[in-house]
């Protein structure tokens, strides 16, 4: 199943409310079986800015720094785990299973993974992919789902826009 959206976000507070609307989403749409979002676009496009905004839909009021060198930063947020990857410096996909990465992709949890090309093969499939584009002024944001629950989860954006 799959569903697309495109946004234009003129500046880093549209980012910002974008990725909040998208946490707000994927709460209305439900978690029970976990959430995997992959975040695509070139450094600087904003990936770190939108997952901002994600976790404040999830109650996060705290800074977001973008987990380079620690590769993931886990959020406890009451009944939701949202997990921020950022996997820019990873040297091999391997590299993963000695972290023991498949223990975060857990029911009732968000994966938000940026560069996870670089974890390929390893990885699971993404519920949703997000394309954050640079533009002359602003950003392009695309979103595609893959599977039900991101189509839930697009479904209930839609209905937040």
């Amino acid at each position: 199943m799959e569903g697309e959206l495109k946004l234009n976000l003129v500046d880093e507070d549209a980012t910002v409310a974008a990725g909040e609307a998208l946490g707000r989403a994927c709460l209305a749409a439900g978690m029970h079986s976990g959430l995997t979002l992959f975040l695509h676009g070139q450094l600087g496009a904003g990936k770190t800015t939108f997952c901002r905004g994600v976790l404040r839909a999830f109650g996060h009021r705290g800074a977001v720094k973008s987990p380079t060198y620690t590769l993931v930063e886990p959020y406890d947020l009451g009944e939701q785990r949202v997990y921020h990857f950022d996997l820019y410096r990873l040297g091999d996909a391997e590299e993963l299973e000695f972290m023991g990465v498949r223990d975060y992709f857990a029911p009732h949890s968000l994966s938000l993974v940026e560069w996870s090309e670089r974890g390929a093969g390893v990885l699971p499939e993404p519920d949703l992919e997000l394309e954050l584009e640079v533009l002359d002024r602003g950003r392009q944001l695309q979103l595609v789902a893959h599977s039900r629950p991101g189509a839930a989860v697009l479904d209930a954006l839609y209905k937040l826009l």
